[in-house]
């Protein structure tokens, strides 16, 4: 087989690294994909290696090789911090750029974050406690991270805060001497204001004026902290084409948004001093340290900045997952035919909980079989394989699966043995009434990852086959205002055939901005049951509003979606 153009992303990884690679996908950008690695005679220990299809980078992005290498640079400066990704090390072929990495194995922060709910006051102070350490640090050595937002915030096995992806930092600071950065960057819901009013005279992406990144960062950093409290952002991005920023500058803070009163009441000057307009005004990291809420005590939090109880910390976020099958589906996404730049700011985004049917784009939402050289190469859940009861397979006459056609699956309907294995899911959970994690799994934890795994529970599973389930997924995204081609009755038949397939998803979120990634449709035996498991695997764009995807696309299908008692 020749090798794909170099422009591809289906291009050879170099064949003379220094690790082992040992897992597909577990990460990817614009033109970038994370896989795990491991030393070449051992086992250990496990890092994550980003690789950087530098052609199709440079060509098809807005990355240069300056830019590439700004980024080993600086991730290499920054050194070792606890709450910070530590580079390892990086190298180059003619093709790639690869950069190894500590291995965040908790996986995605903001995956575990219900949205338009937060986590609660303690977990959130935990958070931004941790936030505001990385960020210090970084501050300390002149970086400025420039894209704070929930994409680039991940976690260890034991739940502490990674900080991650250092593709747009900056210095800041050189020799003592402040330097001011004229890139137009970020993400609109948590970029500064001052950047995007600034006057671009020349250039679309360049400042006549330039701004102080590490103030900037600050800014990010109160919106997160207001994500991680209500799970929604206070706006789309902040000017005056937002009519929720428009009244909270109208207002001089003192907005009628409903969002803000969810707040608690003693952090609102801390939240305000963030999000201070002026960038001569705004907290500095110093003020952020020293305010009470900041430095209120904390169950979870031990004097060393660490998690000092991982499990228990763990299972209050689990618990905190909750998709309410009362409600029906709210249509906040709405699918669009190009990607979307995190560097390009969109002239008129709408938040997440506006009118949808302010969006007006078009779909490309197509259904496949994968393929192994299609970019679609995802690890699959480690939940998943054989030894855990579960594992992918054709159906035999055993275990051909009941028919639900006129009643809600539940768990309670099945043999106990498949009761036992699925007991172990800590997806089912967010299906029940009243969210509870079972004792089957905390007893035995000993870590954070013990119960809330890495990967992401954005999925589901159905009695129902893979040939009658597709059509209705297909109909519920057509619902959702993301048209997509029903299959032939020889597609689906293929697809049961396979026991697999796949949905490519493209859209935009609520707020305009870009949402990719697959439903992938798998056949499952579970002990000695045939099922369907159905992922949803975000490949780009905020977890959060990926999350909401999620729970309108499971509320369209809710009465095939197996729940627990």
């Amino acid at each position: 087989m020749a090798p794909a153009p170099p422009g591809s992303q289906a291009a050879p990884l170099p064949s003379n690294l220094p690790f082992r690679l040992v897992s597909k996908t577990i990460g990817q950008g614009a033109y970038a994909s994370i896989r795990k690695a491991v030393p070449l005679n051992a086992p250990k220990p496990v890092i994550a290696v980003k690789f950087i299809n530098k052609e199709h980078a440079f060509r098809m992005g807005r990355l240069g090789p300056k830019q590439l290498k700004m980024e080993i640079v600086l991730h290499q400066h920054l050194g070792k911090h606890h709450n910070i990704i530590q580079c390892l090390a990086s190298g180059e072929d003619t093709i790639w750029t690869w950069i190894a990495m500590e291995l965040a194995d908790g996986g995605d922060l903001f995956d575990k974050i219900e949205a338009d709910e937060g986590v609660g006051v303690d977990i959130a102070h935990f958070y931004f406690t941790q936030l505001i350490s990385a960020v210090s640090f970084m501050h300390s050595k002149g970086i400025a991270h420039r894209d704070l937002k929930p994409e680039n915030v991940l976690l260890s096995g034991d739940g502490d805060l990674k900080l991650a992806d250092f593709g747009l930092a900056a210095l800041f600071k050189k020799d003592g001497q402040l330097r001011m950065c004229n890139t137009v960057c970020g993400s609109p819901p948590y970029i500064a204001p001052e950047i995007v009013s600034g006057r671009r005279s020349k250039r679309r992406d360049l400042l006549d004026d330039g701004y102080a990144a590490n103030i900037c960062d600050i800014w990010s950093c109160g919106v997160v902290l207001f994500v991680l409290l209500v799970g929604n952002t206070p706006w789309d991005e902040p000017t005056q084409q937002s009519e929720e920023f428009r009244e909270y500058v109208a207002t001089n803070k003192q907005t009628t948004d409903p969002l803000w009163h969810q707040l608690p009441q003693d952090m609102l000057s801390l939240m305000r001093g963030m999000l201070e307009v002026d960038p001569n005004q705004r907290y500095t990291l110093e003020q952020i340290r020293t305010h009470p809420w900041f430095t209120r005590r904390n169950p979870y939090l031990t004097s060393s900045g660490k998690n000092a109880n991982p499990v228990g910390l763990a299972t209050q976020m689990l618990s905190q997952l909750r998709i309410d099958f009362s409600q029906p589906p709210s249509a906040s996404q709405r699918g669009f035919s190009q990607d979307s730049d995190a560097m390009d700011i969109d002239s008129a985004p709408h938040r997440s909980r506006a009118n949808p049917t302010n969006i007006n784009m078009i779909s490309s939402t197509q259904p496949e079989t994968p393929i192994a050289d299609t970019p679609f190469d995802w690890e699959r859940p480690p939940r998943l394989s054989s030894h855990d009861g579960i594992s992918a397979s054709q159906p035999s006459e055993h275990n051909q699966r009941p028919s639900y056609a006129t009643q809600q699956p539940m768990l309670s309907q099945f043999p106990s043995s498949t009761q036992d294995i699925l007991s172990q899911d800590p997806s089912l959970t967010q299906f029940t009434t009243n969210p509870s994690v079972p004792m089957t799994l905390t007893q035995a934890a000993r870590h954070f990852k013990d119960v809330l795994p890495s990967y992401s529970l954005a999925r589901f599973l159905s009695p129902l086959s893979l040939s009658a389930l597709i059509p209705l997924l297909t109909d519920a995204l057509h619902n959702l205002g993301i048209p997509s081609t029903p299959a032939a009755e020889e597609q689906l038949a293929q697809w049961e055939r396979d026991g697999e397939a796949n949905l490519r998803v493209k859209m935009a979120d609520g707020r305009r901005q870009g949402l990719n990634g697959h439903i992938v449709i798998e056949r499952a035996i579970i002990g000695m049951d045939t099922m369907t498991e159905v992922r949803f695997v975000k490949a780009s764009g905020d977890p959060l509003e990926w999350r909401r995807f999620f729970k309108n696309v499971v509320c369209c299908v809710a009465d095939v979606v197996v729940r627990p008692n």
